[in-house]
């Protein structure tokens, strides 16, 4: 038996889960509404204010669905509860990232800005530098985890850390691994 696909899912007060056919799975919160189809061979039982995610047999393919189907769902409760976020720095000289409405503006050393606009129940928020050395401060937030990781992994994807200076965009707890730069000639 699969030690997470095993474990209950307790549904928090003012969240709605609705199961329809084929496994439609609706999970309706305080920050927003996700919907994902899931397998239609899991067995989804929703008693008592709980969730479990139960596989009809035990072949190969049942027993890799049984964990991944119910760290779906749990995925989704979390995020129209608390949501999601993930954090990135970016780091050099004259890198920046500027709100422009909606829209995330960053100079990241090229000939022209960069825009981004943010995917839908995604936002971004800027933070502030304390002193010309420190990283700046970028999050990505929303409801859906899948497109949190995936919209901070395309801004990561701009222009990622390089080794010998530490220039780029990376998440906040990514280390970079530094390089010595060109020895000195010998005389």
């Amino acid at each position: 038996m699969s030690r997470i696909g095993k474990k209950p899912i307790t549904l928090p007060k003012g969240v709605d889960v609705q199961i329809a056919e084929g496994n439609l799975v609706t999970v309706k919160g305080a920050k927003g509404t996700l919907t994902q189809q899931l397998h239609p061979d899991m067995i989804i039982v929703q008693q008592n204010g709980e969730l479990t995610v139960q596989r009809p047999s035990d072949t190969k393919l049942h027993k890799s669905l049984h964990g991944l189907t119910r760290t779906l769902i749990a995925n989704m409760v979390v995020g129209v509860t608390d949501g999601w976020q993930r954090a990135l720095e970016i780091n050099g000289v004259g890198y920046r990232a500027v709100l422009e409405g909606q829209t995330l503006v960053l100079s990241l050393g090229f000939s022209h800005q960069v825009r981004r606009e943010p995917p839908p129940n995604v936002q971004y928020v800027v933070g502030e530098r304390k002193s010309a050395n420190e990283p700046l401060g970028l999050i990505v937030r929303g409801i859906d985890k899948q497109v949190v990781g995936e919209e901070a992994s395309r801004i990561r994807a701009l222009r990622p850390p390089e080794p010998y200076k530490g220039k780029g965009v990376k998440y906040a707890e990514e280390k970079v691994r530094r390089k010595a730069g060109k020895a000195g000639k010998a005389r």
